[in-house]
């Protein structure tokens, strides 16, 4: 048998999250989400503490298309690390730690307003 990554192909809104996971374009997810131009990924990433170039090689393969990425860090806000953020500055990605809700709220917005927005998105019980 043959398990793939989890890969929804094309951005779309969060509808809802929680419990774990997050629901969007009438499917649901268990554990963290990276959502990128090329579609919303399935992401080996579950505490802030893993954070680091390798969690985010997808955001910097994509960065051509990415002016902001959208860090949800569990229900809490955790900041970046210096060697993180330099990082990405170096990639001209403007990252913003929040919490994951509020990574959703403002994720949707930017979609609605078809910004070149990512998201990393870590789950909430």
């Amino acid at each position: 048998m043959e398990i793939r990554d989890a890969h929804f192909p094309g951005r779309a809104p969060i509808d809802a999250y929680g419990n774990g996971g997050f629901r969007f374009a009438n499917m649901s997810h268990q554990g963290a989400l990276l959502c990128v131009p090329s579609g919303i990924y399935g992401w080996h990433v579950s505490d802030p503490s893993q954070f680091g170039e390798e969690a985010f090689e997808r955001v910097f393969q994509e960065q051509a298309d990415i002016e902001v990425l959208l860090v949800g860090t569990g229900p809490d806000l955790r900041p970046l690390s210096p060697d993180l953020k330099a990082l990405f500055r170096e990639a001209s990605i403007l990252a913003d730690p929040m919490s994951t809700g509020a990574a959703i709220r403002t994720l949707n917005v930017l979609l609605s307003e078809d910004r070149a927005v990512a998201a990393a998105l870590l789950p909430v019980d």
